[in-house]
């Protein structure tokens, strides 16, 4: 994995004078904060080497080089999951190339089911916790010590400090911002009504299929993450309703704006 790494970066650092202090992975729908970017250097995941190629409607596929508020920022055009058939280190092969592009901290959203009874479609849900659901963990067998620890410390895996920034900074734009546990699980079906239930009493405030093998990924190379879910439905008891991807695409892209510009008034 080490020389694939080394390979990656050298290629993406030979096509861009970019050197980025922040890198964002943009989920479902999530694409708006593109336009707000003054783009450098688009790469096609397919140029890129060792690099999987996004399968998933709503992930354009691209890596993107440039400047947000006079920010250097990387940012990810869609992402991969685990339901596409990638294992978990090929899932989460891109943070460690953005950690080796030079970024000291790591944005990502998602879309997500809401299962707390406060939620409406279209909020915005900072991740202040995560449990891990999926089958597999992405540090599984042989530790490289030069990627990070053994048993990484996973006690704030989601940074406070960037949270209460967040949060503020929300605030003073007039827009409400919850706070919640992200459930993931490995799709790609959406949750059964007991599922459901089940995810809120474990403690569950929305849930996915992603974001929870990056942040593990981020955490054991001491990435401090900031993350957000767009919350795209809502399963609670009496309101369970049928759910299908281009609802999920349809909310996460109203939403898009105010995810926007946070992240945009975060990097100043």
């Amino acid at each position: 994995m080490l020389n694939n790494i080394h390979e990656t970066i050298d290629f993406i650092s030979a096509n861009t004078r970019i050197r980025p202090t922040t890198g964002i992975i943009l989920g479902t729908g999530l694409g708006g904060l593109i336009d707000e970017i003054e783009i450098s250097k688009k790469i096609p995941y397919k140029d890129i080497p060792h690099f999987p190629t996004s399968t998933v409607e709503g992930h354009s596929g691209n890596l993107i080089l440039g400047k947000l508020n006079n920010h250097r920022v990387v940012v990810m055009q869609g992402r991969f999951h685990y339901y596409e058939g990638y294992s978990m280190q090929e899932v989460t092969f891109p943070v460690r190339i953005l950690k080796g592009l030079g970024i000291q901290q790591l944005f990502l959203s998602n879309a997500a089911g809401g299962i707390n009874p406060d939620f409406s479609i279209g909020d915005l849900m900072t991740i202040t916790d995560h449990i891990n659901l999926f089958p597999d963990n992405p540090l599984r067998g042989p530790n490289d010590d030069n990627l990070g620890p053994r048993f990484p410390d996973m006690s704030e895996p989601y940074s406070q400090k960037l949270i209460d920034q967040a949060h503020e900074i929300a605030g003073s734009l007039g827009f409400k911002l919850h706070k919640g546990v992200y459930v993931g699980n490995q799709g790609p079906s959406f949750e059964t009504p007991a599922e459901y239930t089940f995810y809120r009493l474990i403690g569950g405030s929305a849930v996915g299929m992603s974001t929870v093998p990056e942040v593990i990924v981020a955490r054991h190379m001491g990435l401090p993450v900031f993350a957000v879910s767009v919350i795209t439905n809502i399963a609670v008891p009496g309101n369970f309703q049928k759910n299908n991807h281009l609802d999920v695409q349809e909310a996460a892209e109203q939403a898009g704006k105010n995810l926007a510009q946070l992240c945009k008034e975060m990097l100043t």
